[in-house]
C-alpha cells in the first residue's frame, strides 16, 4: 500500500536474520509431481509422500517442469559433452575475440613460465586453473584480458631428461642443445594440450618461450642495461656449487635438507705466537666445524672482539685449550672432563695471535676479529676457510687473505691439497682422510655426528659445496632498498607472504647469475638493427656478421679479435625473471600468480630485474598459493604411490580405480580449495566436488524445467508488478551477485562457491522453490503470478549460471544453450546483470516479517503438515500490520501472497485474536523488531497466531486444502480447468 512506500525512500530498515531452521521440517511441504520429463526442485527440496501425481482428468492441466537438460552426465558421455561444448561455444577463439572488442580497462595477468621438462601434473592444474578463473571473471565483467602463456625452456633438468631419453651423452654441444630443444618442444606440446583440455582461455598460437630469439634479445637488453648501470659485475668469489650437476647455483636453486648428517669435529690449532694478553705456553685454539674437508683450506681463526675467552686446563690430560668463556660448560660436557680456568680476557686481547696449521707444516693461521662469530654452538672460535664460506670470504677480503680453492668442479680435491688428498671427493673419502690426518697429528679432540639443515641441489637432490669461481653477479645489496620500496606498493595475498619476500631480499647480498655447462659454447650479442635483433655465435669460427654486431654494440669497438667467446650460461631465474621485458614491455601486470616456491624464485628475480631497469615492480599484486599434496597431506611422489595425474582425473584411470570426472570437477577442486595453504587432492575431495556439481545441476535443471515455454524477451513481468516474494528474491539475487563479485575480485573462488551454495540451499531450495511450486504448477499458464515467478526464475538462472562460469565454463555454457532467449554464448554476453530497482522500500521488511511470523507458527506444530491449517494472525495497528496488509489486502484469503508465504490453507489478518477460538487452536506469540533510520526509530511489534485445523477438503488437482469437498476442485483449479476445456 501507499502508506508503506510513500515518504520512506530515505528509511533503511535493518535486515532481520532469517532463522536457520526456516527451511526445515514442514516448511519443505510443497506440491511435487513426477513425470518422465519432470524434474525435482533441486538440493534440499522435499518430496512429501502424500504429494502424488494428479491423476486422470487433471493430469494434463498441471504445468510440470520440462527440459532436455540432463540431470547427470557420467563416463564417456560427460567427456564427449565437454569437448562438444568447447567446440560449439568457441573456447579456442574466445581469447582472440575479447582482445578485439572495445574495452575501457585491461586486466593483465602475467603467466609465470612452467618448466618444459615433463608431463602436466596437478601442480600445473592448480596454478593454471586458478589463473583462468580470474581471467574469465575479468573478461565476463567487460575487461580486456591480457594473458600470454609461456614456458621456461632452458636449464639442466631439460638437458638431463633429453640425454636420458637418448641413453647416451656422446654428442657434440650443438647436438645436445638441439636434443634439449626437441625435448622441451615435446613437453610444451603435451602441457599445452592439457591446458586446453582444462578449458583455459588463451591464444595458444601466440605463447612465449624463453628459447625464442626475440625473447632472448629482450633478456639480453635487460642484462646490458643492468650492466651499464653497474648492477652486474664479474668476480671470483665463493658460490654454491653443485658437484652433481657441475654448475654454480643461486639461493633459489637450493633445497635445504633438515636431516642431513655431517661428521662434525673439534680440532686444535697450536698457538705459535702468543697474543700480548696470554702468558701461558702450550695453548691450543679449539675450533668446531661440520665440514672437516675445509680444514686444509684454513687461513684464519676468527673471534668475537667483545666476548670473554678463557684458557682452560683439562683435568684428564692437562691440555690447555682456548675457548670462549660462555662455551666452557658445553665443551666440558662434550669432552667428559673438568675444565679449569687458567686465565680469562676479552676477545680483543687475542689480536696478533698466530697458530700453526695442524696438517700443513710451516703454514701460519692468524687470529682475526669478526662480527659473524656467535656463541650458539661450537667453541666461540671459528675456523675460517675463505674459499669455502661466504662469511669467511668477507674476512679474507677485509684482511687481504689468500683465497685458494683446493676443490674442482666435480667436488674433488685438486693437487693444491697435496698428494694425500688429490682426487678424493671432499664430501666422502676426502672427509675421511682429513679426519684421519688430524687424528694422526694429535689435533683431533672429538668427532660427532651432527644432524642439521644443509643445502642440496634442487634438481639432483645431492648436497652442494661452497667453492670460489669466476662468475657473473648482480649486486642485490645496491638494489635492495629500491626493491623493498617497490614491494611495499604491491598487494600480496596472503599478506604473510610479503614478510617472506622482504626477508629473502634482506638475506641476499648478491645474486650469482652465471652457470656452467661442459658443452656451453655460446656467446650472444644483442643490438637492434634493421636486419638483426639477435645474433648467436654457435661455433668456434668467427662469423662475418660479428664485425657488424661489434661495431653496433659500441662506438669505440676494438678489433673483433678482442672479443672472446663466453662459456657461461645465464641463470634460469634471470632467464625467466626478465619475462616482463619480453611480454609486458613497459607496462605492469595487474597480477602474478604462482606457488610459494617462487617467493625466492620468479617473484624475486622479476622484481630485482624490473626495479634495476625501470625503477618499479613488474606487478601490482602477487598471489602466492600452496602446493598440491595427497589427501593425507603428504608430498606426492611415485615411490609413495600417491601421485594424482590430472589426465586420469579427467578421463579416468587406466586401471579403473578412478572414474572419469571431467574438466569441471578438476576446476571445482581448485576453486573450492584454500589455495593459500597446501591443497589436498584424492578420491575423497574429487568425489565431493563431483557431488557438489551434481547438486548444482539438479537446481539448474529445476530452473530450466520451469522456464519451459517462457520467453523473457516478451513475457517478462516488470518488477513493480511482481508478487512481493518474487521482488524479494530479486533483492536477494542482487545481494548474491555483489558477494560473489567481491569474492572473485579477491582471488577467492572458494568464497564464491560458499556464497553460491548458501544461496542455493537456503534462499532457493529451502525457501523460494518450496513456496512457489503451487503457483508454478497450478496457476494459469499466462497468469501474472506465474509469469512473475518465471521472470524471477529466469533472472536467478541467468545470475547463477554467470556466477559459476569462471569456475565451471563447460557446465555454464551447457546451461546457457538450454536457457531461453539467448542468441550468443555466455562468455560473450557479460557478467551478472542486477539492478538497483530490485530493492524497493518496504519489500524486504514485509517478506522477512512474514517469515518471522511463519517461524513462530511452525514451531507450534512440530511434525505436522502446515498445509492443513487455517491461520489467524493478530497484529496491533502499526508498521508491521501495514507490512502484512501489503501481502494480503483482504481480511481472509486462501490465495493471497501472505497465504502463499505461510503455505497454509487460509490466512486471516486482524488486529486481535477472536475470543471464540475453538479448543483445538494452537496459540503462539512473538515480536518482530524494525529499525528505522539506523536505529533512531525502533518499533518492536508484537503478534499473535492462532492455528486451527482447516475444515476444507484437499483439492484433487493442486493438493491444497482449499476445496469444499474431496471430489470437488478448489475455486482456482475450477477456473483453470474450465478455461483449458
Amino acid at each position: 500500500p501507499s502508506s508503506i512506500s510513500s515518504g520512506r525512500n530515505s528509511i533503511t530498515l535493518a535486515r532481520w536474520g532469517r532463522r536457520s531452521h526456516r527451511g526445515g521440517g514442514l516448511l519443505h511441504r510443497a506440491l511435487s509431481f513426477s513425470s518422465s520429463r519432470g524434474v525435482s526442485s533441486g538440493e534440499g527440496s522435499a518430496q512429501p509422500a502424500e504429494a502424488v501425481p494428479a491423476q486422470g482428468l487433471y493430469r494434463d492441466t498441471v504445468l510440470l517442469p520440462r527440459t532436455e537438460f540432463p540431470m547427470k552426465l557420467t563416463g564417456q558421455k560427460l567427456l564427449d559433452r565437454e569437448l562438444q561444448i568447447q567446440q560449439e561455444c568457441g573456447f579456442a577463439d574466445l581469447y582472440s575475440w575479447q582482445r578485439e572488442r572495445k574495452a575501457k580497462k585491461e586486466f593483465c595477468l602475467h603467466d609465470g613460465p612452467p618448466y618444459a621438462n615433463g608431463d602436466p601434473h596437478v601442480g600445473h592444474a592448480l596454478n593454471k586453473i586458478l589463473k583462468d578463473i580470474r581471467n574469465r571473471f575479468e573478461m565476463l565483467r567487460g575487461r580486456q584480458v591480457h594473458y600470454i602463456p609461456g614456458w621456461d625452456c632452458h636449464g639442466l633438468p631439460i638437458e638431463l631428461k633429453a640425454l636420458g631419453e637418448m641413453g647416451t651423452s656422446d654428442l657434440g654441444p650443438l647436438q645436445i642443445r638441439q636434443k634439449a630443444r626437441e625435448f622441451a618442444e615435446g613437453a610444451i606440446a603435451r602441457q599445452k594440450a592439457a591446458f586446453q583440455r582444462w578449458g583455459l582461455m588463451a591464444d595458444w598460437d601466440k605463447c612465449y618461450y624463453t628459447y625464442d630469439g626475440a625473447y632472448e634479445a629482450a633478456q639480453l637488453r635487460v642484462f646490458q642495461e643492468m650492466h651499464s648501470k653497474g648492477f652486474i659485475y664479474q668476480d671470483y668469489k665463493p658460490v654454491f656449487w653443485s658437484p652433481s650437476s657441475r654448475t654454480a647455483l643461486a639461493e633459489a636453486e637450493l633445497e635445504y635438507n633438515p636431516e642431513h648428517v655431517s661428521r662434525a669435529i673439534y680440532a686444535t690449532f697450536p698457538l705459535s705466537t702468543l697474543p700480548p694478553g696470554i702468558a701461558s705456553e702450550g695453548v691450543s685454539v679449539l675450533v668446531w666445524t661440520t665440514q672437516p674437508w675445509t680444514i686444509p683450506a684454513n687461513q684464519a681463526i676468527c673471534y668475537m672482539p667483545k666476548a670473554q675467552y678463557s684458557v682452560l686446563k683439562r683435568a684428564d690430560n692437562s691440555q690447555l685449550l682456548l675457548v670462549a668463556t660462555e662455551r666452557t660448560a658445553s665443551v666440558a660436557a662434550l669432552l667428559g672432563t673438568q675444565l679449569d680456568s687458567v686465565a680469562t680476557f676479552t676477545g680483543s686481547q687475542l689480536e696478533g695471535g698466530i697458530c700453526k696449521h695442524p696438517t700443513i707444516p710451516d703454514k701460519e693461521v692468524l687470529l682475526l676479529p669478526a662480527n659473524h662469530v656467535t656463541m650458539a654452538k661450537g667453541t666461540g672460535l671459528v675456523h675460517t676457510a675463505p674459499a669455502h664460506g661466504m662469511e669467511d670470504y668477507s674476512v679474507a677480503s677485509q684482511f687481504k687473505l689468500s683465497v685458494e680453492c683446493m676443490v674442482d668442479e666435480d667436488g674433488k680435491f685438486t693437487e693444491l691439497a697435496g698428494p694425500e688428498l688429490q682426487n678424493l671427493s671432499v664430501m666422502r673419502e676426502g672427509t675421511d682422510k682429513v679426519i684421519s690426518m688430524l687424528k694422526e697429528c694429535g689435533a683431533l679432540v672429538k668427532e660427532e655426528q651432527c644432524v642439521h639443515s644443509y643445502p642440496y641441489d634442487w634438481r639432483t637432490k645431492q648436497p652442494v659445496v661452497i667453492r670460489p669461481s669466476k662468475q657473473w653477479f648482480i649486486n642485490t645489496a645496491s638494489l635492495k632498498d629500491k626493491a623493498k620500496e617497490a614491494l611495499q606498493k604491491v598487494r600480496v595475498l596472503p599478506e604473510s607472504a610479503k614478510g617472506s619476500l622482504l626477508t629473502m631480499l634482506d638475506r641476499r647480498t648478491y645474486w650469482c647469475i652465471s652457470r656452467q655447462r661442459s658443452w656451453a659454447d655460446t656467446h650472444h650479442i644483442c643490438r637492434q638493427t634493421a636486419s638483426y635483433t639477435f645474433f648467436c655465435w654457435p661455433t668456434t669460427v668467427v662469423h662475418p656478421l660479428l664485425f657488424l654486431c661489434v661495431c653496433l654494440y659500441q662506438s669505440k669497438a676494438g678489433p673483433v679479435t678482442d672479443y672472446v667467446r663466453g662459456e657461461d650460461v645465464l641463470d634460469i631465474w634471470f632467464d625467466s625473471g626478465a619475462s616482463w621485458a619480453a611480454v609486458l614491455e613497459d607496462s605492469r601486470a595487474d597480477a602474478y600468480v604462482e606457488g610459494k616456491d617462487q617467493i625466492g624464485g620468479w617473484f624475486q628475480s622479476s622484481l630485482l630485474t624490473s626495479v634495476a631497469v625501470r625503477n618499479k615492480a613488474p606487478y601490482k599484486s602477487l598471489v602466492v598459493h600452496g602446493f598440491a599434496v595427497s589427501e593425507k597431506g603428504e608430498k606426492m611422489s611415485k615411490s609413495l604411490g600417491n601421485v594424482v595425474d590430472p589426465d586420469a582425473v579427467i578421463n579416468g584411470g587406466k586401471d579403473a580405480t578412478m572414474p572419469a570426472y571431467g574438466a569441471d570437477v578438476l576446476r571445482w577442486w581448485v576453486a573450492e580449495s584454500n589455495v593459500f595453504s597446501e591443497v589436498q587432492i584424492g578420491p575423497t575431495v574429487l568425489n565431493s566436488a563431483r557431488d557438489s556439481i551434481s547438486k548444482l545441476r539438479n537446481t539448474l535443471k529445476f530452473l530450466l524445467g520451469n522456464l519451459h515455454g517462457f520467453d523473457p524477451r516478451v513475457q517478462a513481468v516488470d518488477p513493480k508488478e511482481m508478487h512481493y516474494i518474487d521482488q524479494y528474491m530479486l533483492h536477494l539475487l542482487r545481494e548474491y551477485s555483489i558477494k560473489v563479485t567481491d569474492a572473485y575480485s579477491e582471488f577467492d573462488a572458494g568464497r564464491a562457491i560458499r556464497v553460491l551454495q548458501a544461496f542455493i540451499t537456503r534462499d532457493l531450495s529451502s525457501f523460494y522453490f518450496s513456496i512457489i511450486k503451487d503457483r508454478l504448477y497450478c496457476d494459469p499458464e499466462d497468469s501474472l503470478g506465474r509469469r512473475s515467478c518465471q521472470t524471477v526464475l529466469e533472472e536467478i538462472l541467468d545470475g547463477v549460471t554467470r556466477s559459476i562460469a569462471p569456475i565451471l565454463p563447460h557446465l555454464a555454457e551447457e546451461v546457457y544453450l538450454h536457457a531461453p532467449g539467448h542468441d550468443e554464448t555466455l562468455f560473450k554476453s557479460g557478467w551478472i546483470k542486477s539492478s538497483s530497482v530490485w530493492r524497493r522500500p518496504g519489500l524486504e521488511e514485509a517478506v522477512e516479517g512474514a517469515c518471522a511470523i511463519r517461524d513462530s507458527f511452525l514451531s507450534s506444530i512440530p511434525g505436522k503438515n502446515a498445509a492443513q491449517y487455517d491461520l489467524t494472525i493478530a497484529i496491533e495497528p502499526g508498521l508491521l500490520f501495514e507490512l502484512m496488509e501489503s501481502l494480503q489486502d483482504e481480511a481472509t484469503s486462501t490465495s493471497s501472497q501472505l497465504a502463499e508465504l505461510m503455505m497454509v490453507a487460509r490466512v486471516s489478518l486482524t488486529s486481535e485474536l477472536p475470543r471464540d477460538l475453538p479448543p483445538d487452536a494452537l496459540l503462539s506469540h512473538g515480536t518482530f523488531l524494525i529499525n528505522l533510520e539506523g536505529g533512531v526509530i525502533r518499533e518492536d511489534s508484537a503478534y499473535s497466531i492462532a492455528a486451527v485445523p482447516t475444515s476444507a477438503a484437499r483439492c484433487p488437482r493442486c493438493r491444497r486444502y482449499t476445496a469444499d469437498s474431496a471430489d470437488c476442485l478448489c475455486p482456482r483449479c475450477q477456473t483453470v480447468v474450465s478455461q483449458a476445456n
